[in-house]
């Protein structure tokens, strides 16, 4: 019984464990009613999981990892608790993760290609979202529910 609880925390930790295919430093801004933050950040991923690595003043200031749910120094959620929590309610549950990459969100909804990128602008009763993203950019803003989320190259673009 004593080593079953140490076995356990190295075949889970061991489990954790990523080798990400894709990692780049970027500036990345979070304004919403729970996360403040405006600094360098580290976007790693792979196909399936996304790891999102805040640093202030050098040293790391908050974790996200995206994979079937959402952790952060809080704890482990569904990513729609986690929206409901950090983001807002009514938001697909792949948004974060979409923004982050710089994919389309709300499965492409007015959607508009430009020449290096595409804007989506989405208003209903619950949100006022313009998102536009390019070469350089993935900028997201809520005008409804204040919320702003913007990944961009560190190089000045």
């Amino acid at each position: 019984m004593k080593y079953l609880l140490p076995l356990l925390v190295i075949f889970f930790t061991g489990c954790s464990i990523k080798n990400y295919e894709h990692s780049e430093a970027k500036i990345v801004t979070i304004k919403s009613p729970k996360i403040k933050f405006s600094d360098i950040g580290y976007v790693r991923h792979t196909d399936d999981a996304i790891e999102l690595e805040l640093f202030e003043a050098g040293h790391v200031f908050q974790k996200i990892d995206i994979n079937r749910m959402i952790c952060v120094q809080d704890g482990c959620m569904r990513k729609h608790s986690f929206n409901k929590e950090y983001l807002n309610a009514s938001y697909p549950d792949d948004i974060l993760q979409n923004i982050i990459l710089g994919h389309a969100i709300y499965a492409q909804k007015n959607q508009h290609k430009s020449d290096d990128g595409f804007t989506q602008i989405i208003k209903n009763k619950s949100v006022d979202i313009k998102y536009r993203v390019n070469a350089h950019e993935s900028f997201f803003k809520d005008r409804k529910n204040h919320i702003i989320i913007r990944i961009k190259e560190p190089n000045g673009y």
